[in-house]
């Protein structure tokens, strides 16, 4: 429904906002605004298609678990959550939608209970904290207005140069929940979620919720801020696109290839293109969907292992799962006529044709051929080859529900891009470039290719470059030192002062001269008392006789 809906607002260029007046005290009215338009409904469509299947999926993935209940209800919270963001031309709404987003996956990260899941369900929800102050922030600087629908004052924050604050609000904001650097390092660590909800919050819901926010402010966003945010998200896709050639653990590769296309989506909707980083953002919801679900699949079946240095050969078992990992991971690459090329290929020719400098065209090539090479690197690793170390058990495709799960995916990844290209672009973009960069995109691909390839010829015998600059791949895998800046970065002060106030005054001084020193005074003259009364005829003895003396004394 939301999708034909969307298809029918595009054709006749129409859109709906509807005021439901809540309450009425003293002529101020308290109105919940919803925006229908096109973008919004064709969002909807998306999540709630993608949702359906992982929840589907879910079914088998986390069967035997005790809470499932629990767990598909906190999964349709989010989704709701999601919902209420999507469709809200209104500040207020929007936090609450965007709190329920950090709010119910803090709740889905710590799902697994166990320490690891507690220490990233923390640096999740406190990274997305900051995001949430700066959009409290720009409610309490909305004050100016009239009114909290941000969508009537767009122009006019352009164009007043205290009003822009709030967009350097919104924008802070969008990069704390879409990971951009400083706040990439919650992105992987996410990953202690179940899978059916890694693939749900990578592809369509909470790291989106940064993009979507950034398209519907784009029409206020300076140059100047622009141009910070081209630079920062660059070097997002550049560092994402790096770490992922360098990590071992399945999740965490496909988590760092959605940062890099995060970066894209970012770049380029900083190069003032809105449309195509929609576009991209919605192409990336079906084919990172199903690469999580094909993880999952595999995870599933290998005894919930996740590194991909025990995986191998496992085309030959699961042939059907891979099958859809293949294409998935094919359409992220931008192989053509994949729903991926559509977008992906035409935000690269459009930053090819736009005037800016060699660093930028630079990295974007660059960092497309980083996402193909640690593609191959992860389909050498995991599906040819011999399998690695694991007894074959019973790995198969057997698990029914997951792969029909999968399935309701695969023709979208398929055919996805070409039919959201017809409907989107009323006018399709011509872009005029001259041979060589017009196959600049397919040659950095094989490019990438061959050395993803070369990069993870690895065996017990072989040279590896990796462990002999152990120091730099350490850097690399590590984001560039992020998890430790955002970490001992952040809580190290805190934590010394903390220790050293406790030895001073609970251990110190106020030990001395407070508490302990109270129950010394008490020990020592209860102790005299016990003296008194272990003594006690003695005592009874010189008592009678003070007592005489002073009958005597008082006499005379």
């Amino acid at each position: 429904m939301c999708f034909f809906s969307s298809v029918y607002l595009l054709s006749v260029d129409y859109m709906i906002m509807l005021e439901l007046e809540l309450m009425n005290i003293n002529s101020n009215n308290i109105v919940m605004s919803i925006l229908l338009d096109w973008m919004s409904l064709l969002f909807m469509s998306f999540v709630l298609f993608i949702s359906s299947m992982v929840v589907f999926y879910s079914e088998q993935y986390m069967e035997g678990d005790l809470n499932i209940n629990r767990f598909i209800i906190l999964v349709s919270l989010f989704v709701l959550s999601m919902m209420l963001l999507i469709i809200s031309p209104n500040l207020i709404s929007i936090l609450l939608g965007w709190d329920g987003l950090g709010l119910v996956s803090y709740c889905l990260v710590i799902y697994y209970q166990n320490v690891k899941s507690y220490n990233a369900g923390m640096i999740t929800a406190l990274s997305n904290r900051i995001g949430d102050v700066a959009l409290l922030m720009s409610i309490a600087w909305m004050f100016n207005y009239g009114s909290w629908n941000y969508i009537y004052y767009l122009e006019f924050m352009s164009g007043d140069l205290a009003m822009s604050l709030i967009s350097w609000m919104v924008v802070l904001a969008a990069m704390t929940k879409s990971a951009q650097i400083p706040f990439s390092s919650w992105l992987p660590a996410a990953m202690a979620a179940p899978t059916p909800v890694s693939s749900l919050v990578h592809s369509s819901t909470l790291v989106t919720a940064g993009v979507y926010l950034l398209i519907r402010f784009s029409n206020c966003l300076s140059s100047t801020l622009l141009m910070v945010l081209l630079f920062i998200s660059m070097m997002t896709m550049f560092m994402a696109g790096l770490g992922a050639n360098y990590e071992f653990d399945l999740k965490k590769i496909i988590a760092l290839s959605t940062l890099s296309q995060l970066g894209l989506m970012m770049s380029i909707l900083s190069l003032g293109e809105y449309n195509l980083a929609f576009f991209h953002l919605l192409t990336h919801a079906l084919f990172k969907a199903l690469l999580f679900m094909c993880a999952g699949c595999m995870i599933h079946n290998l005894g919930n292992c996740q590194d991909i240095r025990f995986m191998g050969g496992l085309i030959n078992y699961m042939p059907l799962t891979c099958v859809f990992f293949i294409i998935s991971n094919l359409s992220l690459c931008g192989l053509p006529f994949l729903s991926g090329f559509y977008s992906k290929d035409l935000i690269l020719e459009f930053s090819s044709m736009s005037f800016l400098n060699m660093y930028v065209y630079f990295i974007f090539y660059v960092s497309t051929g980083l996402t193909v090479c640690y593609t191959f690197r992860l389909i050498y690793y995991t599906l040819v080859g011999d399998m690695n170390y694991f007894s074959l058990s019973n790995i198969n495709d057997s698990g029914f529900i997951m792969v029909k799960g999968m399935m309701g995916l695969i023709f979208l990844v398929i055919f996805g891009g070409s039919l959201l290209m017809w409907l989107m672009f009323p006018t399709p973009y011509f872009i005029c470039l001259s041979l060589s960069m017009k196959l600049m995109t397919l040659i950095v691909s094989f490019i990438g290719m061959w050395v993803g390839y070369q990069v993870s010829k690895f065996s017990l015998n072989y040279y590896s470059f990796t462990f002999n600059n152990i120091s730099m791949s350490l850097f690399f895998s590590l984001m560039w030192n992020m998890p430790f800046i955002s970490t001992f970065g952040v809580n190290y002060y805190p934590l010394y002062m903390g220790n050293y106030i406790y030895k001073n005054f609970d251990y110190g001084w106020s030990e001395f001269m407070g508490a302990q020193n109270i129950y010394e005074n008490i020990k020592k003259n209860s102790k005299f008392l016990q003296v008194l009364f272990n003594n006690n005829l003695k005592i009874y003895f010189s008592l009678m006789i003070s007592w005489i003396l002073f009958i005597l004394i008082y006499i005379y």
